[in-house]
């Protein structure tokens, strides 16, 4: 076998291996859903010009909390499986922010002891809102 067929092959067995396999860059969590109203905040209080315009944010249990500094951060999501077939929305990632604290939240989340629990607009986009607990992918940005 010359170098250049070898050198052929490896390329080939590599390019091979990349598509069998994924990297993932991101935290594997869960989230919930709650709903509205989302005041007060422990974040911003009763501010709601703090809360994103498009409804994209989310309340953070004590897992990614950290003491309060979890406020504002923003995260890529997205819903990677569920109990149920067909739950997730394949190939959506949605940015959301941190804006309040999932366990005194007035709202209560749908399934309480999640990584996030996610505004109903950001869940929707991501998964069925009829279920009430999912497998997430999560990035801090």
């Amino acid at each position: 076998m010359s170098k250049t067929q070898l050198l052929l092959l490896l390329q080939w067995l590599l390019f091979i291996l990349t598509q069998l396999f994924s990297f993932s860059t991101g935290d594997v969590g869960t989230a919930a859903q709650y709903s509205p109203p989302y005041l007060p905040s422990a974040c911003y209080g009763n501010d709601v010009s703090q809360f994103p315009t498009n409804n994209l944010f989310a309340s953070a249990s004590e897992g990614i909390w950290d003491n309060g500094a979890s406020c504002g951060r923003q995260y890529l999501v997205r819903c990677i499986s569920a109990s149920e077939q067909g739950i997730c929305v394949t190939g959506v990632t949605i940015p959301i922010t941190i804006v309040d604290r999932e366990v005194t939240s007035i709202s209560l989340p749908s399934t309480s002891g999640t990584t996030m629990a996610l505004s109903e607009t950001a869940f929707a986009l991501i998964a069925d809102l009829s279920a009430n607990e999912i497998n997430i992918e999560f990035q801090q940005v």
